[in-house]
């Protein structure tokens, strides 16, 4: 990590790293090469030993990166949290990754004060900073379907990936990103900042999406490609495009499945192509994408991309073409077990990690999700796929959003039931006649509610757990 940031730095010292998207704020490699010298001489000073953990607590996106990516580069692990969680949340933060140090941009927070510009505010007397090892990144799981897991990502993991990531992009130097999402996640810190760093390019840093004056603001600062999941490219593809960046690429997708009617909205409004992806916080964030240059594969989240890919049946053998079954990966930017040994099961002694994941490979190698193995509905022994009936619902012109989870049943076991969010005093009984003129018997939704949300994670993925502890309650 620090040789890169050297070798930008002389490449290019006045070239941008990060800018602000607001505002006419950024940091150049000069100035994240100076950086990462500071801090590496204020954790010596303040006797962080290598590898030690530091919760990274900053709200501001300029002062995050700085922070962030000069933590790793001084050999030890960076921890970064959610800077907008309750007091109750960070408490149980602190508790869960017990940090040596903790580094925030607000008073009151403790530890260290970060200036604007990712500094220490009253840096520590030092001498020169030690020759640093290699560092890392800790981050806790979305718990979206279960119990949260520290999962540790070494810093060459990091860097495979975020170079798997640029390549496969094309991402060059002439290039600059936008990114809306949490920094404190691996998409953006990974797929953003660290790519971005890799190609020696620029990215344009948000704290959150905002779609008045979105498409103006990219003809501005001239991005090139957008970094977004599913819940922004479903605003963009509902409101209308004043203006298309002229030298935008493609608009990236991750972090939880996109419609196929989204894509199909978002690439007719603005005549940009809708790059789907998939990962995960184990695997450094990306494993499969669609090619920029390939033709449009609808239902698929690409091909592996610098990763190893099976899907396998129960007893752990290869699942012919089409036929569905447990995704799992191995890699360099894949881990090898949770901090602490959790979940060892999910582990094999050949690397293989079971992502928890269904779907299916088509002839050509591209990976097609059915959900995940805990989503799945098992109906009196018929299983259904929640994504392929959200599909469904989600072609109706009247519906925004659709979830399907399964309910118990006394008789089946369990049976599939639809939340959906959209408009019409007549929504549900038109949905019903659609699910029976596309679906199996099986497959249909025992039970469709129009709801004005979905409880969501801090990517904008929706916590399927909570609606089925919604069901059960009720």
């Amino acid at each position: 990590m620090r040789e890169w940031v050297r070798i930008r730095r002389s490449a290019a010292p006045d070239g941008r790293f990060v800018a602000d998207a607001r505002s006419a704020r950024y940091v150049d490699y000069a100035a994240l090469d100076t950086a990462c010298e500071v801090w590496a001489g204020e954790l010596d000073a303040r006797g962080v030993p290598a590898g030690a953990r530091v919760l990274v607590d900053v709200d501001d996106p300029l002062a995050f990166a700085v922070v962030h990516l000069a933590v790793i580069a001084a050999g030890r692990c960076s921890a970064p949290v959610d800077p907008d969680a309750p007091p109750a949340e960070r408490e149980r933060y602190r508790v869960a990754l017990a940090p040596a140090l903790v580094v925030s941009d607000r008073p009151g927070r403790g530890g260290v004060l970060v200036t604007d510009g990712g500094l220490p505010g009253a840096p520590s007397r030092r001498g020169p900073s030690t020759r640093p090892g290699p560092g890392s990144v800790v981050l806790l799981t979305s718990g979206s379907t279960g119990a949260p897991k520290a999962v540790e990502l070494t810093e060459a993991q990091l860097l495979h990936t975020a170079g798997a990531v640029a390549r496969h992009n094309g991402l060059t130097t002439a290039d600059r990103g936008y990114n809306p999402l949490p920094l404190f996640h691996i998409n953006a810190q990974v797929v953003g900042l660290l790519a971005t760093l890799v190609a020696g390019a620029e990215l344009v840093l948000e704290r959150r999406f905002h779609r008045t004056g979105f498409w103006p603001m990219l003809v501005e600062r001239e991005v090139t490609w957008v970094n977004a999941v599913p819940a922004v490219l479903t605003i963009l593809s509902r409101a209308d495009v004043p203006v298309v960046p002229p030298g935008l690429r493609f608009l990236r997708s991750a972090s939880a499945p996109l419609p196929l009617v989204v894509r199909e909205l978002v690439t007719a409004r603005t005549g940009v192509p809708v790059i789907e992806s998939y990962g995960m916080t184990e695997a450094a964030s990306q494993i499969t994408a669609m090619p920029l240059d390939a033709p449009v594969r609808p239902g698929s989240v690409g091909r592996p991309v610098d990763v190893e890919l099976q899907v396998v049946d129960d007893a752990g053998g290869p699942c012919p073409v089409g036929v569905v079954g447990r995704v799992r990966i191995r890699g360099g930017g894949v881990i090898r077990g949770y901090a602490g040994g959790a979940a060892a099961d999910r582990f094999d002694a050949d690397g293989w990690l079971d992502t928890s994941d269904v779907g299916h490979l088509d002839a050509d190698g591209y990976l097609y999700l059915a959900g995940r193995a805990d989503d799945v509905v098992n109906r009196g022994g018929e299983l259904v796929y929640p994504r392929e009936v959200e599909e469904v619902l989600l072609g109706e012109p009247d519906v925004v959003g659709a979830v399907v989870v399964g309910r118990p049943d006394d008789v089946l076991g369990e049976v599939p039931v639809a939340f959906v969010r959209g408009a019409g005093a007549d929504l549900v009984e038109r949905l019903t006649v659609r699910c029976a003129e596309r679906l199996a018997r099986f497959k249909r939704p025992a039970e469709i509610r129009v709801v004005e949300s979905f409880p969501l994670g801090p990517t904008g993925k929706v916590r399927r757990v909570a609606l089925r502890e919604a069901l059960v309650a009720s």
